[in-house]
């Protein structure tokens, strides 16, 4: 078993070296291409043949989430149709190790013919594509990952690498902002965290609610009933405390004839609030802060409502 942990540290080994060797292989094409692709009109087309195809469809999908508009051109069917899916003004980028490869060769030529800029990240700086191409990027590696040289692995991270760099660049180029992030990722946790509202959370929710002089039963009642451990205390219609199933145990320890105890005599006065249109994940944030379970919403200084851990917990953003 130490020897197939050896063989994977090899691997890291190999691919980190290879990544930190790109470095010294950046040149000013870089920010060339950065800027060649700020400033055109079209879409960047990102191809490639085999596992530099697999590769590029990660940096097409990385490139549209961060505000560069990009599609995928398979290098094969783009030969035979799908040369189409290129307009005037796109920027073609065409990934390839050995930048030899057939498809490559037959491709290359025809992207010149329509005058489009080519970009090569190519692993050989002295090959065809490379020569064809207006700007490279070199991401040549010592040694593939594997022990016969022959799988790409080094040199597919060194691609997949390159294709961050670029899209990095191009996203603080844009200013491109995490409202902006949130735009493109409306689902999932990720999405939630950067545009779901406590308000979006509340309203779902009961709003539990008692006087200030209402007794025990009221109270055991409405938290029972509300299902959300806590309930708000008012006065005149405003927010002045709140207790929690915690208070009401610690109630029953200290006062065994509860019939003369009010909701002011255990309340918490002055509870934690948080805003109907402040981001969920600021409630989360309070809330562990002041190890907290709930947390009364307020609008307009008024009480509209109650937002309990276990609603962010359902949404997937803890």
């Amino acid at each position: 078993m130490e020897s197939i942990k050896d063989i994977a540290i090899q691997v890291i080994d190999t691919e980190a070296t290879s990544i930190l060797g790109l470095k010294e292989l950046l040149t000013d094409n870089f920010t060339k291409v950065v800027e060649l692709i700020l400033n055109s009109k079209g879409n960047v087309i990102v191809s490639g043949i085999g596992k530099s195809a697999n590769i590029a469809q990660k940096i097409v999908a990385t490139l549209n989430s961060t505000g560069t508009t990009a599609v995928f051109m398979h290098a094969a069917d783009a030969i035979h149709g799908d040369l189409g899916i290129i307009r005037e003004d796109d920027i073609v980028i065409i990934i390839s190790k050995s930048g030899e490869t057939p498809e490559i060769k037959v491709l290359t030529p025809l992207i010149k013919i329509r005058k489009n800029k080519l970009v090569a990240i190519v692993g050989n700086t002295a090959s065809f594509l490379a020569a064809e191409a207006d700007y490279v990027l070199d991401t040549t590696v010592p040694h593939e990952a594997c022990p016969n040289n022959l799988a790409p692995t080094a040199s597919t991270t060194a691609q997949l690498v390159m294709g961050d760099a670029l899209a990095m660049a191009l996203l603080k180029c844009r200013g491109f902002s995490s409202q902006d992030f949130a735009k493109f990722h409306p689902g999932g946790a990720l999405g939630k965290r950067l545009y779901l509202r406590v308000g979006d959370l509340c309203v779902k929710n009961a709003k539990p609610m008692v006087k200030e002089d209402s007794v025990m039963t009221e109270v055991i009642m409405e938290i029972t009933e509300k299902l959300l451990g806590a309930t708000a205390v008012m006065r005149d219609e405003k927010l002045i405390g709140i207790i929690t199933d915690g208070d009401l145990r610690r109630m029953l320890m200290k006062h065994p004839n509860i019939e003369e105890v009010t909701a002011k005599d255990i309340m918490t006065q002055n509870p934690k609030t948080i805003e109907k249109n402040d981001m969920v994940v600021n409630a989360l944030e309070l809330m562990r802060k002041k190890s907290i379970t709930q947390l009364p919403v307020m609008e307009n200084g008024n009480y509209v409502g109650m937002i309990h851990i276990h609603d962010i917990i359902k949404e997937g953003i803890i």
